[in-house]
C-alpha cells in the first residue's frame, strides 16, 4: 500500500515538473519576444534622435557661417573707414607742410633783407674803425712825445720785465718739482723695500696665518659656500677669518693673523659639517657657542700651565691671560711655549745662583703678559705687563723683572737680569723666531685698531694678508651716507699714517635686522 502511494507521488511530481518546464519555456519565449520588440523600438528612437541632432548641427553651422560672414563684412567696413581716415590725415599733413614751406620762404626773404642791412652796418663799422685807428695813432704819438720813449722801446722794457718774472716763477716751480721728486723717490724706495721684505716672508707668514680644515668629500664645499655665497659670507663676518674654497681636494683654507679667530672658525666649521645644518642663523649660533667654548678652554689651558709649573696663588685674570698666550706668537714663536721655557730657564738659573726660585719662575711665565690684551695701548709690552702684574698684586720683584726685561725701567731685583737673560736664550734658539712675521702681524693689528677708533664701529677684520679691511658698524649709530664717509676717512688715514705695500681695500658693512617672535 505504501509503495503504490509513493509511486503515485513520484508520478505526480514528474508530471508537475514537465508542466512547469513547459510553462517556463512559454514564459521565456514571451519575454524574449518582448525584449526583441523593445530593442527594435530603442534602435528606431535612436535613429530618430540622430536624425534630429544632424539637422540641428546643420542649422547651427549655417548660423555660425552667417555670423562669421557678418563679422568679416563688419571688419572690412572698419578697415575701409580706417583707410579713409588715414587718407584724410595725409591730405591734412600735406596741406600743413605746404603752409610751413610758404612760411619758410617768407622767413628766407626776411632773412635776406636782414643780411643786406647787416652788410650795410659792417661797412659803416669799418669806416668807424678806421677813424678809431687814426685817433689811436695820434694818441700814441702824443704819449711818445710826453714820455720820451718810442712804442718799440716801451715794448722792449715790458718784455724784459715779463722775462724776469717768468724766470723767477720757473725757478720756483723747478725747486718744487725737485722737492716733490725727492719725497716721491723716498716713498717709492720704502715701498720697494717693504714689498721685498714681505715677499721674502711669504712662506713664514703663511705658516703662521693659515689653517687647513679637512673635509670628507668636495660636495661639502658647496654646502659651506651656500646659495649665492651667503653661508661663507656669514662665516667670514662672524669669525673675521678669510675662508678660501679653491680646487684643493678635500680641504678648505682658513686665513687670518689671529690664531683665536682661526681656531673658532675651524671648530665652528667642524660642528656645522657634523650637524649638517648650515645656514646664516645657525652659523651665528654655532660661532657664538664656539667662542664661549674657546674662552673656557683658554682658562683651562692657563690653569693647566700654572699647575704644571707649580705656580700657586695666581690671579684668575692672569691665569686667563696665560691661557690666551696659547693663541699668541712672539716673532713667530708660540708665546705660551716661549713663556714656559723662560719660566723653566729662570727657575734653573735662580736655583744655581741661590735666588728665589718661585719668584723667578713666576716672572719668567708672566714676562710677556703685556702682549696678550686685545686693547693694546701705546705702551711697550714690558711696561704694560708690569702694570698688569701690579694691578693683580704680584710681588714687587716679579713686577720689576717683567718691566725691566727689555731695559724699559731700571732693574731693582736680582731676578730681573735672570729673566732678561733667559728671555734672550729662548728667543735666540736657531729657528725660534721670525721677526718679519711679527712685524707683519703687528701691522695688521694696527690696521684693525685704526678703524676701531672711530665711533659707531663694532668690529674690524684685516683679511687677505692686510689687503682688505672689513669694518662692521652699528646700524643705529651710522647711516648709509655716514658709512660712505667713514670708508673714505679710514682709507685716507691708512694712506697718511701707515706704510704698506700695494693697496688696502676698506669695506664698511652696515647690516639692519628686524626680529619678531610669534607666540
Amino acid at each position: 500500500m505504501s509503495i503504490s502511494i509513493t509511486i503515485s507521488i513520484i508520478i505526480s511530481l514528474l508530471i508537475g515538473v514537465v508542466i512547469g518546464r513547459f510553462l517556463l519555456q512559454m514564459l521565456l519565449k514571451k519575454q524574449e519576444k518582448e525584449a526583441s520588440e523593445k530593442a527594435k523600438g530603442i534602435i528606431k528612437e535612436a535613429e530618430n534622435q540622430a536624425e534630429h541632432v544632424k539637422k540641428q548641427r546643420q542649422l547651427e553651422a549655417k548660423e555660425k557661417f552667417l555670423q562669421l560672414k557678418a563679422e568679416h563684412e563688419k571688419e572690412v567696413s572698419q578697415r575701409n573707414n580706417t583707410i579713409v581716415q588715414k587718407e584724410n590725415s595725409i591730405r591734412q599733413k600735406e596741406q600743413s607742410l605746404n603752409q610751413k614751406l610758404e612760411n619758410i620762404n617768407r622767413e628766407k626773404q626776411e632773412l635776406d633783407a636782414k643780411n643786406k642791412r647787416l652788410d650795410q652796418m659792417i661797412e659803416f663799422n669799418q669806416k668807424k674803425q678806421e677813424e678809431v685807428d687814426q685817433l689811436k695813432n695820434q694818441h700814441i704819438k702824443q704819449l711818445e712825445t710826453i714820455a720820451g720813449l718810442s712804442a718799440n722801446e716801451a715794448k722792449e722794457q715790458l718784455i724784459t720785465s715779463l722775462k724776469e718774472e717768468a724766470r723767477s716763477q720757473a725757478v720756483m716751480q723747478i725747486k718744487d718739482i725737485v722737492d716733490e721728486a725727492k719725497l716721491t723717490a723716498s716713498k717709492e724706495a720704502k715701498k720697494v723695500v717693504i714689498q721685498t721684505i714681505q715677499r721674502t716672508a711669504t712662506e713664514s707668514a703663511i705658516e703662521n696665518t693659515v689653517s687647513i680644515f679637512n673635509i670628507e668629500n668636495d660636495e661639502i664645499k658647496g654646502r659651506i659656500i651656500g646659495r649665492e655665497g651667503r653661508n661663507i659670507r656669514a662665516l667670514e663676518a662672524a669669525t673675521g677669518v678669510e675662508i678660501i674654497v679653491d680646487d684643493t681636494p678635500e680641504a678648505i683654507i682658513l686665513s687670518g693673523f689671529d690664531p683665536v679667530r682661526r681656531e673658532i672658525a675651524r671648530l665652528s666649521l667642524h660642528r656645522l659639517v657634523t650637524d649638517g645644518r648650515i645656514h646664516p642663523a645657525r652659523i651665528e649660533e654655532v660661532v657664538a657657542k664656539t667662542r664661549t667654548q674657546i674662552e673656557d678652554e683658554i682658562v683651562e689651558i692657563g690653569e693647566r700651565t700654572v699647575i704644571d709649573l707649580g705656580i700657586h696663588g695666581l690671579h684668575p685674570e692672569l691665569i686667563r691671560m696665560v691661557g690666551r698666550m696659547r693663541y699668541r706668537s712672539s716673532y713667530g714663536q708660540n708665546l705660551l711655549q716661549h713663556s714656559r721655557e723662560v719660566a723653566n730657564f729662570s727657575a734653573t738659573m735662580a736655583a744655581e745662583l741661590g735666588l728665589n726660585v718661585k719668584h723667578a719662575k713666576r716672572a719668567g711665565l708672566l714676562h710677556d703678559i703685556g702682549k696678550v690684551p686685545d686693547d693694546n695701548p701705546e705702551l711697550p709690552h714690558a711696561i704694560l705687563g708690569m702694570q698688569l702684574a701690579e694691578k693683580y698684586k704680584e710681588h714687587p720683584d716679579v713686577c720689576n723683572a717683567i718691566g725691566a726685561h727689555h731695559d724699559e725701567i731700571e732693574m731693582t731685583s736680582m731676578i730681573s737680569p735672570v729673566v732678561q737673560a733667559c728671555d734672550a736664550i729662548s728667543g735666540a734658539r736657531p729657528g725660534a723666531r721670525r721677526e718679519v712675521v711679527e712685524s707683519y702681524i703687528k701691522r695688521l693689528k694696527e690696521l684693525e685698531e685704526l678703524a676701531l677708533s672711530y665711533p659707531g664701529v663694532e668690529k674690524t677684520f684685516a683679511i687677505q694678508a692686510g689687503r682688505e679691511l672689513r669694518v662692521v658698524v652699528e646700524s643705529e649709530r651710522v647711516s648709509d651716507a655716514q658709512a660712505e664717509i667713514l670708508a673714505a676717512d679710514i682709507s685716507t688715514r691708512i694712506q697718511t699714517e701707515m706704510t704698506y705695500p700695494g693697496q688696502v681695500k676698506v669695506t664698511v658693512i652696515r647690516e639692519t635686522r628686524s626680529v619678531s617672535y610669534a607666540k
